[in-house]
Order: structure tokens, then C-alpha cells, then sequence
């Protein structure tokens, strides 16, 4: 699908992206999977790393010194809609491109900045990373075995979780208010605000047992026995999240578990025992065999496939969670409408010409 082809919720929307790391290209792609048609500001020399991520981009390599790239940066910025950064607090500034002097030129701009430890406070200067930004959170000291120190759950929880979604939302958010005022804002988006939002339901749970984020106590962190995965015959694994008691029930009846494992379920007195013993049938049978009994039943239950596997699934076939595009697999765009859907799109367009069709077209 070409940029014209494109009618996804966004279209018509202009963006300015200045070329990053991790959440940054994220919050940029999904805009552009809804119809946001993209500049990415690259250094001179510079190459797309992640085909995925970084794809329906009109690329421009600038170089943010010069008179010449100040020039057309600052063209490209009084046309956009939306601006998205991913810099240090302070970088922007002594470029001269800072939200002050930007929305002067353009004052409907939405100035979208992205970082870990956001725009002030003690830390905001400091380098870090993913696993840094969600340690302060709480997040990470619930991910993990007890007896062991924290896993870090890939840069799902903190880069996009708490950063890119957030942004996202930001800027549809000032851009929905723009609507209103005609006027642009700032959206600071720290990836250290955005993970601590996800765990708004740990903090309004604080004093429930049952949902504790101490590593192996909670039920839903891998204390329970009918709430973790299981290693079958073959090696492969299996998730199970059977916490209703007709779903459990239901897992229990298709599994052909002792009957002893009906009593006391929700008791975590029981939980290490009970997980012993459906470890021990889970063992019997290989990953293929439970999802001939199991799958597409109300015992909750899913295998636990890597990223290449997920594509073959048949339910994600069915969905068209990836699609194929010049020789690489993509993940499609979400979520879906049902009048303005959104698609994956070419990203060969010169950006100089693009910033020159903005600024005719006014």
C-alpha cells in the first residue's frame, strides 16, 4: 500500500520524528500504521536499523549544526503536527529546536518527548535503561523466582508498556485538545511515570494476598498452582490461568487431575502442593497433545511459543497479526477499525520532498 492508498485514523496527520532508540521509533510507528505521515530527521550516514520499527519513514539526514539543517528542520516543524524526540532533557534546546522557540514557530505543535526519567527531578540527567526505569517503579521487583533476583521481562514493561504506549496516548490526547484551544503543548512521557501507571492495580491492591507482587506469593506472579507454566514430556511449556472457579474446574475435568486438586483452590497453603502434582501430569504429555485437549476451552490455557511460532499460530493466523512484506515478516498495525483501518506501508519516500509538499500546501 502506498502513502496515497492509506485512509487509517490518522491520515492527513503531519509528524516530525528525530531519530532514536527503543520507545521513541515505537510511539513514531504506530502513528504511522494509523495514517501519519512521517519525516525521520537522521544523522548524515545514518541507516534503519529495525526494518519493523522503524518502517513507514520519509527519511532526511540533517545535520542539526549547520545553517542548512537548522533551515529545514525548522521548515519541516512549522508545517507538522506532531514532533516526537527521544533526547536527553536539554539536548533539544541547545540545538535551538526546544519547545519554547518551536511552538513560537508553530503554535499547534505537539512537542512528544520520550525518555526514562522524564524532563526534571534528581535522575533526569542520568543515563539508564528498561531495567533501570522500571527497578524504581516496583515493577521489576515482582518479576522473578523467589530465592532469586529480578528477571527483567524483556523491555516490554518499561521501553514500551510505560514509554511508547504512553506517549501515544499523550499525543492523541493534546492532539484531541488542540481541537478545542487551536493550540499545541508539551507531552512529557517518562518512561518512569508510565510504568508506575501500570502498576496502579498493584497499588489498589496492596493489602489483597491473594494478589501480593512478592515474587512467588501473588497469584497472579507465579504462586498459584493454576496461574504458571508447566514443562511438558517434550520440553516445550504450557501457560495456564485457570483463577475462575468454572474455568479451573473446567481445567481439571479436561486434564483429568486428581480429584484432591478440587478442594482449597484459592488457599495458598495448598498452592506448592498442587503445583507439584499437576507439574508431575502436566509431564505426561507433550505441548502438542495439551493443546488437542485443552485449546479453545474455557480452561484458559495457552502454549507458550516463541516469536516465530506466534506467526504460524492458527489463531493468529486467522487474525493477520504479521504480515509479510518484501521478504520481511511484520507485526499489523493495532488496534483495528472497522471504517479507517490501518496498514503497513512504504517507507522510500525522500523526506525533502515531503517537507517541501507540506510547505506548499500550507
Amino acid at each position: 500500500m502506498n502513502e496515497a492508498a492509506s485512509n487509517g485514523p490518522l491520515t492527513g496527520l503531519k509528524v516530525v520524528e528525530f531519530v532514536g532508540i527503543g520507545p521513541g521509533p515505537h510511539v513514531v510507528m504506530m502513528l504511522a500504521d494509523l495514517g501519519a505521515e512521517v519525516v525521520r530527521i537522521e544523522r548524515p550516514g545514518g541507516q534503519a536499523s529495525n526494518p519493523v520499527v522503524e518502517r513507514a519513514r520519509h527519511r532526511a539526514e540533517v545535520d542539526l549544526k549547520s545553517d542548512d539543517g537548522q533551515e529545514f528542520v525548522r521548515k519541516a516543524i512549522e508545517h507538522a503536527d506532531v514532533l516526537v524526540e527521544g533526547y536527553r532533557p536539554g539536548v533539544m534546546e541547545r540545538l535551538g529546536l526546544g519547545p519554547e522557540e518551536m511552538l513560537a514557530l508553530n503554535p499547534r505543535l505537539i512537542f512528544a518527548r520520550m525518555t526514562g526519567w522524564g524532563q526534571d527531578g534528581p535522575l533526569a540527567q542520568a543515563a539508564g535503561h528498561d531495567i533501570n526505569y522500571i527497578a524504581i517503579t516496583g515493577a521489576l521487583s515482582a518479576v522473578g523466582k523467589p530465592g532469586e533476583t529480578a528477571t527483567p521481562p524483556q523491555n516490554l514493561v518499561g521501553d514500551f508498556g510505560g514509554g511508547s504506549m504512553y506517549c501515544a496516548m499523550g499525543v492523541l490526547a493534546a492532539l484531541y485538545e488542540r481541537e478545542r484551544s487551536g493550540k499545541g503543548q508539551v507531552v512529557d512521557a517518562a518512561i518512569v511515570d508510565g510504568a508506575t501507571s501500570l502498576m496502579s492495580f498493584f497499588f489498589g491492591v496492596r493489602h489483597v494476598p491473594h494478589l501480593s507482587t512478592d515474587r512467588g506469593k501473588g497469584m497472579l506472579s507465579g504462586g498459584a498452582h493454576f496461574y504458571r507454566c508447566y514443562e511438558c514430556s517434550d520440553g516445550r511449556e504450557i501457560s495456564l490461568g485457570a483463577i475462575e472457579p468454572q474455568f479451573y474446574a473446567e481445567l481439571l475435568d479436561k486434564a483429568d487431575a486428581p480429584d484432591e486438586l478440587r478442594q482449597g483452590q484459592m488457599d495458598p497453603s495448598n498452592w506448592e502442593d498442587y503445583a507439584a502434582k499437576l507439574a508431575a501430569l502436566i509431564k505426561t504429555r507433550t505441548q502438542a497433545e495439551w493443546c488437542d485437549i485443552l485449546e479453545g476451552s474455557d480452561a484458559c490455557f495457552g502454549p507458550v511459543l516463541s516469536v516465530e511460532e506466534a506467526r504460524d499460530h492458527p489463531h493468529m493466523k486467522a487474525r493477520g497479526a504479521y504480515v509479510e512484506r518484501d521478504g520481511t515478516w511484520h507485526t499489523a498495525p493495532a488496534p483495528r477499525f472497522s471504517r479507517t483501518p490501518g496498514a503497513i506501508r512504504d517507507s522510500k519516500g525522500d523526506g525533502a520532498d515531503v517537507v517541501e509538499r507540506w510547505a506548499s500546501s500550507g
